[in-house]
C-alpha cells in the first residue's frame, strides 16, 4: 500500500517540482540553476533527495546535435505531492449511494469497505501478538492521513486508539455510517471487537476507539 504521507521537502525542492510540474517532458541541471539562480551543485543537491524520496527520475533528451542531455521528470510521486480537492466528488458519489442503497445497506456496504482493505493489508500482521498489531495498525492510520495516538486507559488497563483529526470529517457528519468503515478495518486487522467511545463528526474533541 503506498502511503498518502509524504517526506517533507524544502521550499527549494518545492519550486524544483513546481517548475518540473509545468514543463512535463523534463528539465536539466542546467535549466533548473538558471531558473532557480542557483549553482549546479546545488540543483545536483536536490535532485539527490528527490530522486531518493520518488518525487523525480531521470530520462534523456537526445539532442540533434551533441550528446543526449540527462534531464529529470517529475514522477507520480511527485504530481501527488499538490494538494487535490476530492471531497465534492467524493460526497456526490456517497450521496447517490445513500440514496440507492438506503442507511443500513449503505452502513454493511462501508463496512464490507474496511473488511476489504484490511484483507489487502493482513499480511502485515500475520504472526504478530496484539500489541504489535496494534503498533501496525497505528501506523498504517498514520499513513492513511490520521494523527493517531494509543492510549491505556489507567484503571482497566484497556488499550484505546485515539484519532485527534477526522480524514472524512465533513462527509462523515453528513453520513455517520461512513464510521462503520474504521470500525471494520480495526477489528478485522485487530481480530478483537473494537467499540468506538466518541467520534468527532458527532462534536467529540476527538475519535476514540477500545479495544474490547
Amino acid at each position: 500500500m503506498n502511503s498518502p504521507i509524504h517526506q517533507k521537502i524544502s521550499s527549494r525542492q518545492h519550486q524544483i517540482l513546481e517548475y518540473l510540474l509545468e514543463n512535463r517532458t523534463g528539465l536539466s541541471v542546467d535549466d533548473l540553476a538558471k531558473m532557480l539562480d542557483i549553482s549546479r551543485t546545488g540543483v545536483q543537491q536536490h535532485f539527490i533527495v528527490l530522486e531518493r524520496d520518488g518525487y523525480i527520475k531521470k530520462s534523456t533528451l537526445n539532442k540533434t546535435a551533441g550528446r543526449p542531455v540527462t534531464i529529470y521528470v517529475i514522477t507520480d510521486k511527485g504530481s501527488n505531492y499538490f494538494p487535490k480537492q476530492y471531497a465534492w466528488f467524493s460526497e456526490l458519489i456517497i450521496n447517490d449511494l445513500v440514496q440507492e442503497l438506503g442507511d443500513e445497506r449503505f452502513k454493511a456496504f462501508m463496512q464490507k469497505l474496511g473488511v476489504k482493505l484490511a484483507d489487502t493489508l493482513r499480511s502485515q500482521f500475520a504472526g504478530k501478538a496484539l500489541n504489535e498489531r496494534v503498533d501496525q495498525l497505528g501506523l498504517i492510520m498514520t499513513n492513511l492521513g490520521f494523527q493517531v495516538k494509543l492510549v491505556t486507559e489507567p484503571e482497566t488497563q484497556t488499550l484505546n486508539i485515539e484519532a485527534r483529526n477526522c480524514i472524512y470529517h465533513d462527509l462523515a457528519q453528513k453520513h455517520i455510517e461512513i464510521c462503520e468503515f474504521d470500525l471494520a478495518l480495526m477489528s478485522s486487522l485487530l481480530e478483537n471487537d473494537v467499540e468506538q467511545l466518541s467520534c468527532m463528526a458527532k462534536g467529540d474533541c476527538s475519535c476514540r476507539f477500545r479495544l474490547k
